[in-house]
């Protein structure tokens, strides 16, 4: 269990940020090694964001001592996304598996998770965690049962499937919601018209981007953006001031998680993208 801490960055500071200040204060690379937990515990709500990779035996989810608890989820609620092959995990003796893209919602109390390799290719588990203050039961959710939406349009460069796999609508959660939205082929630009929420942070995890390719994330505020590129299997923190959005030099899938003190996934502040700086 590696892990490492981010601390908030204010939007005045973040004005002054060189390339590579901007890649370590968000910017999250190297999140799946071999048989090991790696995890970014961040200031922003509070979420981690976390990668497993067990390849050779299977990794039991353990604390850190920034948690100060005994167990990883004594305060706090996780959600999984299967970004490899088929794979299972075991939550207290009760095994799930999880095709490629299939979530698990498991709530506050839980000793003991459990990530298993895949029979065939390289397990890779992408989650993130945050703080809760209520019990909710565990839950699979097959990409069948996400609310699924397609968006956007070919002739903008944008057309895409979000499955929101973790919000209200499909499982109970205290703060927590993630999603996987897949750009079809031709297109390469998410979440554009771009958007910010102050009842909310948001994480960007990249992948099914070939290793020769990349996606240009842009974060900031509307009128002062930046950008930091980023590699396949890597993600991005974005605080609540910040816009969150990325053009591939080819199509790809991000998982995008949330958190803060509202569930509406509809509560966002649009910027016109003629209006962006």
């Amino acid at each position: 269990m590696n892990h490492t801490t981010r601390h908030a960055v204010h939007p005045e500071d973040f004005k002054s940020y060189g390339t590579q200040k901007l890649r370590e204060h968000f910017l999250m690379e190297n999140l799946f090694v071999q048989d090991s937990i790696e995890v970014v515990y961040t200031l922003y709500d509070r979420l981690i964001v976390g990668g497993v990779n067990p390849v050779t035996k299977s990794v039991k989810l353990d604390t850190f001592p920034t948690l100060r608890s005994e167990n990883f989820l004594d305060r706090r609620e996780i959600g999984i996304i299967n970004v490899g092959p088929e794979a299972s995990v075991t939550v207290e003796g009760t095994e799930y598996t999880l095709a490629p893209k299939e979530a698990l919602y498991i709530g506050k109390g839980v000793k003991e998770v459990v990530f298993h390799p895949a029979n065939t290719g390289e397990a890779k588990f992408y989650f993130n965690s945050a703080p809760a203050h209520h019990t909710y039961p565990t839950k699979k959710v097959s990409l069948a049962e996400a609310e699924t939406v397609e968006m956007g349009a070919l002739e903008n460069s944008n057309h895409r499937t979000i499955r929101k796999v973790l919000i209200n609508s499909v499982v109970e959660s205290c703060q927590l919601q993630m999603g996987v939205t897949e750009l079809k082929t031709g297109s390469v630009w998410n979440t554009m018209p771009a958007h910010t929420h102050d009842r909310r942070m948001e994480a960007y995890f990249y992948f099914e981007l070939p290793e020769d390719q990349m996606v240009c994330h842009f974060l900031g505020e509307p009128q002062e953006t930046r950008h930091i590129w980023v590699k396949n299997n890597e993600a991005v923190l974005s605080p609540p001031w910040s816009i969150h959005s990325g053009a591939g030099t080819s199509n790809y899938t991000f998982i995008w998680g949330m958190a803060g003190e509202n569930l509406d996934y509809n509560d966002m502040d649009k910027f016109p993208i003629t209006d962006l700086k």
